[in-house]
């Protein structure tokens, strides 16, 4: 695995008002990417597109993102 960091500021805005974020890990941008696209679409809507994300990645058994799954 490579070792880099993230130099990033992130602004939302919300109707209830705005969020600023900075990552400096790629763990750290892919929790707040998750939780955005939660807020967003909603868990199922979030779950279905990480789901196709991860089914790039490696075999469909190996990938289970239920509670539990493995």
């Amino acid at each position: 695995m490579s070792s880099h960091s993230i130099d990033a500021d992130i602004k939302v805005k919300w109707d209830e008002g705005q969020s600023a974020y900075s990552p400096s890990t790629p763990e750290e941008l892919m929790l707040i990417a998750v939780d955005l696209l939660v807020r967003d679409r909603g868990g199922d809507a979030a779950r279905s597109f990480i789901e196709q994300v991860l089914g790039r990645h490696a075999p469909h058994e190996a990938i289970s993102i239920e509670p539990g799954g493995r």
